[in-house]
């Protein structure tokens, strides 16, 4: 089962790129659709059976939605400011490492709990 998951999962993020070769707005489609989170919460389920953990999941994945963006927003800005490549990945993803702690702290102090 862990082998198939793998390939599956590789296949669909290879489809994407190589999608993206030909159009950049079908790749980003494709890879901007909640494929990962479907691949991830169909074999968290498919293994366990508990909806609960599903469940548990998904709000996970909601909650950690909003400071993901923060990386595709920065990412392109920096490439567009000049940037190389590598620099402006570890920049946006540092920032986005950032942002999630913040994030996770005033999570917090509402009593959200994740």
């Amino acid at each position: 089962m862990f082998a198939l998951k793998i390939v599956l999962s590789a296949l669909i993020i290879a489809g994407a790129s190589e999608l993206g070769k030909r159009s950049a707005l079908a790749g980003a489609l494709l890879i901007s659709l909640p494929l990962s989170s479907l691949l991830a919460l169909s074999w968290l389920y498919a293994e366990t059976k508990d909806a609960g953990r599903v469940a548990a999941m998904t709000e996970g994945i909601f909650w950690a939605l909003l400071p993901s963006l923060i990386f595709f927003l920065l990412l392109p800005a920096l490439l567009r400011r000049g940037w190389g490549y590598w620099p402006a990945l570890g920049a946006a993803c540092a920032a986005t490492g950032a942002g999630y702690a913040l994030y996770a702290a005033i999570l917090r102090r509402l009593g959200i709990s994740l």
